[in-house]
């Protein structure tokens, strides 16, 4: 029987490395975070959903059914039904067109990004990794959030046939604090139960600009990558995530 220290989850990082480098990317995630603010009621609503997430995944506090097992943190795939992910709106250097790829399995156009990795040292560093690889552009990544979008993801759970997650077993918060989106008292939870419910994702999503010349080069992950329009966009879900992504870059690229 190996030691904890040699035991390796799926992505081959030792369990007690990936259980500092998972408290390393909470605590990073809970400061952008507590120090961003909404930019509509929506958002700011999101904001606090996504910190109470992370306070009720404390890998310092020991919070959570699985702390000290390996997914105590909120941030990676194995913390079931909800953890966050991270993406890029990767804009033109003109600010007129947005750079998007076809998900393989959603088969829908999307921004670049993805779960954050036990290789990740921040947020925005996790999005900038995704937008690279998926992208092929070499990019710096605004480090401050520009959307936040909480959705389900019924194809991303450890265990399932076909999902993102690698890892068996799940995380059922055993926090005692009242989901603050949940329009209920102290008690609603995340619970045993809530756990068995399509996963959610809690994206963080941030900017980035391409270089004049940038040529996208299209990955494994993705069926096509594309330029499109601001003002042409084939996901309406984009609209208001371009729109901020244009307002925050737009005294650099004239938009």
């Amino acid at each position: 029987m190996r030691g904890a220290a040699e035991v390796t989850p799926d992505d081959g990082v030792p369990l007690q490395g990936a259980l500092l480098q998972g408290a390393l990317l909470h605590d990073d995630a809970l400061r952008v975070l507590r120090s961003w603010t909404g930019p509509t009621p929506e958002q700011e609503r999101l904001r606090v959903r996504y910190v109470w997430h992370l306070e009720t995944h404390d890998p310092s506090a020991g919070t959570g059914a699985d702390a000290g097992t390996g997914s105590p943190s909120g941030v990676f795939r194995d913390c079931v039904p909800d953890h966050l992910t991270a993406s890029t709106l990767v804009l033109s250097h003109d600010g007129t067109r947005v750079l998007l790829t076809m998900h393989a399995k959603a088969r829908r156009w999307f921004q670049f990004g993805g779960h954050l990795e036990a290789g990740d040292r921040t947020l925005a560093g996790a999005a900038e990794r995704e937008a690279r690889e998926e992208s092929g552009l070499t990019l710096s990544v605004d480090p401050v959030p520009v959307h936040l979008d909480e959705h389900e993801v019924p194809f991303c759970r450890p265990g399932v046939a076909g999902g993102l997650g690698t890892s068996a077993g799940s995380d059922s918060s055993g926090g005692s604090a009242a989901r603050p989106d949940s329009g209920e008292g102290v008690g609603t939870t995340d619970s045993p139960g809530e756990a068995d419910r399509p996963v959610h994702h809690l994206d963080v999503r941030f900017v980035a600009v391409a270089a004049p010349d940038a040529e996208p080069v299209l990955s494994e992950e993705s069926l096509d990558v594309r330029w499109w329009d601001v003002d042409a966009l084939p996901n309406r879900d984009l609209t208001e995530p371009v729109r901020l992504a244009r307002a925050r870059v737009g005294a650099r690229v004239g938009a």
